[in-house]
C-alpha cells in the first residue's frame, strides 16, 4: 500500500518510517514536511494511505485534506495533541495517533487499514462520501468468484467473527469486514441493526411477530427468521411508525 508520511518534524517522520518497517505491506514512496510539500507529491505519487500530522507551518492537516483535487488517500492522523480527535473522525480518518507512537498501537491501526481495503468496494467516488442505499450496487469478491450487486437484493447482512455474510438470490459470500463498519456504510432508513449479529433490508419483511422479553421475530421473504433484540424493537417501532 502506497504510504506518504506528512509531519514538519523530521525526528517523527523517522521514527515512524522505522515502526513501519515492521509492516511489508505498508510501503513508504516518500515524506513531506508541509502542506506545500505535500500536495504535489500526493498528485504525483498517488499514494492510497497518509501517514499525517495536523499541526504544521502554513496549511494544518485538516486543510491539506480540504486541498486535495480527486480522490482523498485514506488517513491516519499523527499527532501530540489529543483535542482534535472528534474533528479528525469528521474527515473520516481510519485512525488517530498520539505521539510517541507505539508500535502496538500502530499494529492496531494498520489492522484498520487492512480491513478497509478488503471491504466490499461501493460504486461511489470517494469511500465514505455517502451512505449506501438500495439502488447503490457493490462488488463483492468471495475466493474465485465475483459479484456486482444491487444493495437491495440484499436481504440479510450477518457477523460471522472478523467477516459479514451477504444473502442475496441463491448466494451467501462473505466479505472480511466488521458488521459495525458496515452499519456505517448503510442507509439507516433501508438497512436495519437487528441484533449483535445481523442487519436486514426493510423491505424484504414479509411478517413480524411478538417474541419473548419485548423482542420481535421478523420473517423475510425467502424464509430467514431473525429475533429483533428487545432494545432494538424499541427502535424498528419509532422507524416504522406514523
Amino acid at each position: 500500500m502506497k504510504t506518504l508520511i506528512i509531519d514538519d518534524e523530521r525526528l517523527a517522520r523517522n521514527e515512524l518510517r522505522r515502526l513501519l518497517e515492521n509492516f511489508p505491506k505498508i510501503q513508504v514512496v516518500g515524506e513531506a514536511a508541509n502542506a506545500d510539500e505535500a500536495l504535489p507529491m500526493i498528485d504525483e505519487l498517488e499514494p492510497e494511505l497518509l501517514f499525517l500530522d495536523i499541526q504544521m507551518p502554513g496549511k494544518n492537516g485538516f486543510e491539506l485534506l480540504q486541498s486535495i483535487e480527486g480522490k482523498t488517500p485514506e488517513v491516519i492522523f499523527t499527532t501530540a495533541y489529543d483535542e482534535y480527535a472528534i474533528k479528525a473522525f469528521e474527515f473520516n480518518a481510519l485512525d488517530y495517533l498520539l505521539k510517541p507512537v507505539e508500535l502496538a498501537r500502530l499494529s492496531e491501526a494498520i489492522h484498520r487499514v487492512e480491513e478497509e481495503q478488503h471491504a466490499p468496494e461501493a460504486t461511489t467516488p470517494a469511500q465514505g462520501t455517502k451512505l449506501l442505499g438500495e439502488n447503490d450496487q457493490v462488488f463483492v469478491k468471495d475466493g474465485e468468484k465475483c459479484w456486482f450487486v444491487k444493495l437491495g437484493k440484499v436481504r440479510l447482512f450477518e457477523s460471522m467473527g472478523n467477516y459479514v455474510r451477504l444473502y442475496f438470490d441463491d448466494q451467501k459470500p462473505l466479505v472480511l469486514k466488521s458488521l459495525n463498519a458496515l452499519e456505517d456504510r448503510l442507509n439507516p432508513t433501508t438497512f436495519f441493526r437487528a441484533n449483535r449479529k445481523h442487519i436486514i433490508n426493510l423491505q424484504w419483511i414479509e411478517k413480524i411477530e411478538p417474541w419473548f422479553s419485548g423482542g420481535l421475530l421478523v420473517t423475510l421473504r425467502g424464509g430467514d427468521k431473525i429475533e429483533i433484540s428487545r432494545r432494538q424493537a424499541i427502535r424498528f417501532k419509532d422507524l416504522l411508525s406514523l
